[in-house]
């Protein structure tokens, strides 16, 4: 493993704050939007569609603290015909992650400089509620990310979309809150031998700089081996991991990522909570399924933290009913679960993860991570 301190030079101009929302194409943006609110304990946030004057697509939002889904579908047959070849192609899946910024035009200028692929050059979108400074760029595969500079507007979310009353669904007023914060990270899986290109991408055209990374001397199992990149902006608000499959005997779950996904693409979206105990115990009264975590793992995790420097404060009892994964170096520790798969394609799913002076990623988990897909993979006659 290997972390990173040199940032490189701070942008002149130019700042990116955090996420701002991820937007998924979909083929039924409402009935996303409720699994979501049902299983994950998200409320509706924002709509736009023909009731706004939206005539080519609905778009429902959903918000939990700082965390905000767009679920996105066509409402014409063949228009509009980016979104459906992206579905046929896809599936459900990510189709922008947008970053609030700070001076969208400074950004784009020195992107663009890079040799960005621009899809839409700053523009603006207005309401009532004032004016939305934007623009759009490829990154990896039929991923983009949109820039959104939030100064001149008052609004709850984006010009064009109208507030949904969160109470209107009784289900959040039945079920268990959760308190899921903020995106802590967004995976990119990459087809083999591209992961380095995807990194230096951020790091030029962004001016982002790497964070952290691994590679598959460290994170195999005897069947497969991954190598991650972690790029970061100056601040160190938003990281990105980039991931790409390293060879070994069967198909690792990052290759079944891309082949069912079709390239390169968002693969999960790791939550940060203040206290993932109640999160997960909540989640799984939502009936959200995880991982299965073998037994073995907690058993060696209790050795290894008899000699270790650092305390785990929660119950590993508890943990380990909850299929939760513990990783730590001598400063602090994370905590960490996976979801199963989001749509019945072997494509996106989520994470959910508490950091007690901890900035890695779970290094430690990732053979078991591994060997708990594995056996997923081998269900589904993938490994």
């Amino acid at each position: 493993m290997t972390t990173y301190t040199n940032k490189g030079p701070k942008p002149e101009a130019g700042k990116f704050v955090s996420f701002h929302r991820v937007k998924f194409w979909v083929g039924n943006a409402k009935q996303a939007a409720s699994y979501y609110i049902t299983r994950l304990g998200f409320e509706p946030f924002a709509y736009r569609g023909l009731e706004t004057g939206s005539r080519e697509v609905a778009a429902h939002v959903v918000r939990q603290n700082k965390i905000l889904f767009e679920f996105e579908n066509m409402l014409n047959p063949y228009e509009p015909k980016e979104i459906g070849e992206h579905l046929i192609k896809h599936g459900d899946g990510v189709k922008d992650v947008a970053f609030q910024v700070e001076d969208v035009d400074a950004i784009y200028k020195r992107a663009v400089e890079k040799g960005a692929i621009v899809v839409k050059p700053p523009s603006e979108m207005s309401d009532e509620n004032g004016t939305v400074r934007y623009c759009v760029i490829q990154t990896y595969g039929d991923t983009t990310h949109t820039l959104f500079d939030l100064s001149g507007f008052k609004g709850i979310y984006l010009p064009g979309y109208r507030a949904t009353d969160s109470t209107g669904d009784p289900l959040t007023k039945l079920l268990p809150k959760i308190g899921l914060n903020f995106t802590d990270h967004i995976v990119g899986n990459q087809p083999d031998m591209e992961m380095a290109n995807v990194a230096e991408w951020y790091e030029k055209n962004l001016m982002f700089h790497r964070f952290w990374s691994v590679d598959d001397e460290q994170v195999h199992t005897e069947y497969s081996a991954l190598r991650s990149i972690v790029v970061t902006n100056f601040e160190e608000t938003i990281k990105m991991p980039i991931n790409e499959p390293a060879p070994g005997k069967r198909k690792s779950q990052i290759q079944e990522y891309v082949d069912y996904y079709g390239g390169a693409g968002v693969q999960h979206i790791a939550m940060n909570t203040d206290d993932i105990i109640t999160a997960v115990t909540n989640l799984r009264a939502r009936g959200q399924e995880f991982l299965k975590i073998p037994k073995t793992y907690y058993t060696n995790l209790r050795e290894r933290l008899k000699t270790s420097k650092v305390k785990v404060t929660e119950s590993l009892d508890v943990l380990e009913k909850l299929h939760i994964l513990v990783d730590y170096d001598d400063q602090g520790y994370l905590l960490q679960i996976f979801t199963r798969t989001m749509q019945d394609r072997p494509t996106l799913f989520l994470e959910v993860i508490q950091r007690k002076n901890n900035s890695g990623f779970g290094v430690g988990n990732f053979k078991s991570l591994f060997e708990a897909i594995e056996m997923e993979q081998a269900e589904r006659g993938n490994l």
